[in-house]
C-alpha cells in the first residue's frame, strides 16, 4: 500500500510526527514493532512534560499519544521495519507485513538500554539484572538493589525502587550526577537510598541468581563486594539505527546526523527522536522532532 509518510517508530517522536502529518493532510502510516509510547512506558512517573502538574505516568502518555494519532487519521500497524529501499519512492520491508511504500519516511527509531559488557552481565540477565526498574522492581520487594549510572534514569529509577527494596545503592563512576537537581535531592532525602560514588561495577557475581556485584574505585582503583540482589542498569542507550548503513549518514555511535529541519543526508527521509545525534534526549525534545521531521515531509511533498 502506498502513503505520503511511513514513520518508522511509535514513541512519542513517532507519534507526534503521525499527528502533525496526518493534520497537514498526510497518508501516514506508523510502523511500530512493539507497543506504542517507545521508553516512556517503563518510567513511572514523568515529572517534565508540560501540562501535568503533578506528573504523568509513562504508559498513560504513551496511550494518550497514540489515541490521538489515531482519531486524526493515522494508521498504526504493529511490525518491524527491516530495510528501506529508495527508487521513485522509498520501499518499506518489515518483518511479518511485507513491504510498504511512501514519498517520504520519518525515522523515529529511538534507542535501547546500553549494556555494562561485563563478567556475569549476560549470565544473570532476567535473574537479578535488569534494564526496566517499572517492569521488574515490585519482584524486589524487601531485598537490597544496586541502579548503576548517574543520568535522570539512573536516579528515577533508583527512586522508584526504593518503593520496594529495603536498601537501593546508587553506583556512578563519577563524585558528583549528571542528572536534574530536582531528582538528586528527591533521591537523597530517602533514607533507604545510598550514593556511592566514584566507582564502577567490574563484575556481577552469585549462584544461579545474583547475590553481590565487585566494585572497583575509579581514584585508588581498590576493589570490594557489595552485597546485593538485583542489579539495574541506567548507563544510556544504543540508538536502534543498524538497518540504516549506507542509507543516511550516522555519527561514530550510530546516531542519524539531521539539521535544523530534522533532514537526514538522504533526500526524502526525516529522523527525530532518541536515535538522532542531540544532546538532549527527553519526551519534550522527542515530541519537538516530530512535530519538526513531519512539517518538513509536508513541505517536501507540497514541493
Amino acid at each position: 500500500m502506498n502513503y505520503d509518510c511511513i514513520i518508522i517508530g511509535g514513541g512519542p517522536a513517532g507519534l507526534t510526527a503521525g499527528i502533525y502529518a496526518v493534520r497537514g493532510g498526510l497518508k501516514t502510516l506508523i510502523l511500530e514493532k512493539m507497543l506504542p509510547g517507545g521508553q516512556i512506558i517503563n518510567t513511572d512517573l514523568i515529572e517534565n512534560y508540560p501540562g501535568f502538574p503533578d506528573g504523568i505516568n509513562g504508559q498513560e502518555l504513551g496511550a494518550a499519544m497514540q489515541q490521538q494519532a489515531e482519531r486524526l487519521g493515522a494508521e498504526i500497524v504493529y511490525d518491524e521495519a527491516v530495510s528501506i529501499k529508495k527508487d521513485t519512492n522509498f520501499t518499506i520491508e518489515t518483518a511479518y507485513n511485507g513491504t510498504f511504500t511512501a514519498q517520504t519516511v520519518i525515522l523515529a527509531l529511538g534507542a535501547a538500554p546500553r549494556k555494562l559488557d561485563l563478567a556475569g552481565e549476560a549470565a544473570f540477565a532476567g535473574r537479578g539484572v535488569s534494564y526496566c526498574a517499572v517492569c521488574d522492581g515490585a519482584l524486589f520487594k524487601g531485598k537490597i538493589c544496586a541502579v548503576i549510572g548517574g543520568g535522570d534514569t539512573a536516579i528515577s529509577d533508583a527512586v522508584y525502587l526504593s518503593r520496594f527494596a529495603s536498601k537501593v545503592y546508587l553506583v556512578h563512576r563519577r563524585d558528583q550526577f549528571r542528572a536534574a537537581k530536582t531528582l538528586v535531592d528527591k533521591a537523597a532525602a530517602t533514607s533507604n537510598i545510598e550514593f556511592v560514588y566514584n566507582a564502577i561495577v567490574s563484575a556481577i557475581n552469585g549462584s544461579n541468581v545474583v547475590e553481590r556485584i565487585t566494585l572497583t574505585d575509579t581514584k585508588e582503583h581498590a576493589s570490594r563486594e557489595l552485597v546485593c540482589d538485583g542489579v539495574f542498569v541506567a548507563v544510556g542507550y544504543t540508538p536502534h539505527t543498524q538497518m540504516l548503513q549506507g542509507v543516511v549518514d550516522l555519527n561514530a555511535n550510530g546516531y542519524i546526523t539531521v539539521d535544523n529541519r530534522m533532514r537526514t543526508s538522504a533526500e526524502g527521509i526525516f529522523a527525530a527522536g532518541d536515535a538522532c545525534a542531540k544532546e538532549l534526549k527527553q519526551v519534550l525534545t522527542a515530541a519537538a522532532d516530530g512535530a519538526i521531521a513531519a512539517d518538513s515531509a509536508i513541505q517536501f511533498i507540497n514541493r
